[in-house]
């Protein structure tokens, strides 16, 4: 028996920090979650059908832009709010932490114009940008993304832009998980000090990149053989509800506020 296999092991890695790997890994469930549940999202039995959220907010982010006057923005802001209430309260903080962030900044950008004497842009710009990416976060937190790609189809958007909105989706779904593996498979070897993580990103990147080209050509493989011609169909058909008609009457009643408003 060798001598050396007789001895105990006595092994103490030094202690190190996680801080980089976790991070990443915490960001990366982050996303995932995220795309997972707005991917599940499901109207009720009296929710408004996807091809009017998208047409009605749409019109409200036009009316936006081109609104000059500080009642029409008090009038959407109303309407924001009361389809807030209606959401969970989870949601609802997400939604208007991401609007305020935004607001924020664009707040800080146009701050040094206040001082040369615009005070217009600096309190209208803000409160269209937060009314803007509060509607946008309505859509998208109740409205799954086929029915969005569906509304889309609905309005006669040109297929290879829903092919593309459709295909990045879900790549970002599968090379986040990818990603995932990677990290777990890092973190899981870096015993003791390990002063090589920062450099183990241009693996992962490589990595990701070989991975990505070799389902990009399964996926052209697998249409190829399936016929995938490009094209989108709508099968689904729906019935105009009392929800349908209520919401564009709202948004009929916005277009008469703008034109009154001038």
């Amino acid at each position: 028996m060798p001598e050396w296999l007789l001895k105990d092991e006595n092994y103490q890695p030094l202690p190190d920090r996680d801080t980089f790997i976790d991070k990443s890994i915490l960001s990366l469930l982050r996303i995932l979650s995220r795309i997972r549940a707005q991917s599940g999202y499901t109207g009720g039995k009296h929710s408004v059908h996807a091809p009017w959220k998208v047409a009605g907010t749409f019109l409200l982010i036009v009316l936006l832009s081109l609104s000059r006057n500080l009642w029409f923005l008090a009038a959407v802001g109303a309407y924001l709010l009361v389809a807030l209430s209606m959401m969970p309260a989870e949601r609802i903080l997400r939604i208007l932490k991401t609007g305020l962030v935004i607001a924020f900044f664009s707040f800080l950008v146009l701050l040094p114009s206040f001082f040369m004497g615009n005070r217009y842009s600096l309190v209208m710009i803000p409160l269209k940008t937060l009314a803007t990416v509060t509607a946008v976060g309505i859509l998208s937190h109740t409205t799954g993304w086929h029915c969005v790609t569906g509304a889309l189809k609905s309005f006669f958007i040109p297929d290879i832009f829903i092919f593309v909105l459709d295909i990045t989706i879900k790549y970002i779904v599968l090379l986040g998980e990818l990603s995932l593996d990677l990290f777990y498979s890092l973190k899981l070897r870096s015993v003791g000090k390990n002063t090589g993580k920062y450099s183990s990103l241009s693996g992962i990147a490589g990595t990701l990149f070989l991975r990505s080209k070799e389902m990009a050509e399964d996926m052209y493989s697998a249409m190829e053989c399936r016929g995938f011609t490009g094209s989108y169909r709508v099968r689904r058909r729906f019935r105009f509800t009392a929800a349908d008609f209520l919401y564009v009457m709202v948004h009929a009643a916005f277009i008469a506020i703008f034109v009154y408003l001038g």
